[in-house]
């Protein structure tokens, strides 16, 4: 995805820290134990929220450990895992395959065709095992690339083919909470993508790329972009908000209304109103 979903670590005391790192660590180890040691370059936090929510819904039996790895090989570090991990982990390497073949396409990145090439194995088994949430990554980037190139001034389009992506990748099975899950997993990716394009406007103008924000270069857009992201969160929050959780849920509320703003409010700081003396 695109690195937004990440926890504020310094609001969780030590032992939430601590389990939040776990579950990383857990989804590191089950990408390699899965996929080969290649899948760990698609690693991010994001899909360590994934985890996080579907455990906390399902409850499974989880194993867990402490124990060193190829990153961090002078020191043991606890990890927990479960078969919600194994099933991120997948989802985690079909979309970084799939996103290795697009930026080939677009910037013929020698890199990205390598790591696609690692990766085509371990995605050709994902595909047989997921082959509705691997569709939906197919056609979701599809649309994108579609949209991209014909360089249309469509973000709410945009951010619907990848709310749809997001939308199937958190529904794991079809249950009683599966509507809620696409209907949240939606809301975060249309607010996911409309981050991204607000992040990287400057550096996608400079470079003559596709951002749906092009025609707002150069204005004053903290306060437009904030109103926009505030309104898609809380779409996707009020989804969360019908699902039973309670194990790990306050680091998700961490995330979700602390950690997925802290790269845009650095960029887009709130102004500091000046009292009068």
């Amino acid at each position: 995805m695109f690195g937004y979903l990440t926890a504020r670590t310094d609001l969780l005391d030590d032992e939430r820290a601590a389990r939040y790192k776990a579950c990383y660590c857990g989804l590191c180890r089950s990408l390699r134990a899965r996929s080969g040691l290649s899948a760990g370059l698609t690693l991010n936090y994001d899909m360590s929220f994934l985890v996080l929510l579907l455990s906390s819904l399902y409850e499974p039996e989880e194993s867990g450990g402490c124990a060193g790895c190829i990153a961090h090989p002078f020191g043991a570090r606890p990890w927990f895992s479960s078969e919600i991990t194994d099933y991120a982990a997948d989802m985690n390497v079909a979309l970084g395959y799939l996103k290795c073949l697009d930026n080939w396409e677009d910037d013929g990145s020698l890199l990205a065709v390598a790591e696609a090439g690692l990766l085509k194995r371990a995605d050709a088994g994902i595909r047989g095992r997921y082959p509705r949430q691997c569709g939906a990554m197919e056609n979701a980037l599809g649309a994108l690339a579609q949209i991209e190139a014909e360089r249309r001034d469509a973000p709410d389009e945009a951010a619907a083919a990848f709310g749809s992506l997001m939308g199937e990748l958190f529904v794991l099975r079809d249950d009683r909470w599966s509507a809620s899950l696409r209907a949240m997993g939606d809301a975060l990716g249309r607010f996911l993508y409309i981050m991204d394009a607000c992040m990287d406007l400057g550096a996608d103008t400079f470079r003559n790329r596709y951002n749906p924000f092009r025609r707002r270069y150069g204005l004053d857009n903290a306060a437009y972009f904030r109103d926009i992201l505030q309104m898609l969160l809380g779409e996707c929050l009020r989804h969360y908000d019908r699902l039973p959780l309670v194990r790990d849920k306050d680091i998700l509320d961490n995330i979700l209304c602390a950690g997925v703003w802290a790269q845009f409010d650095r960029k887009y700081p709130i102004p500091t109103e000046t009292k009068e003396v």
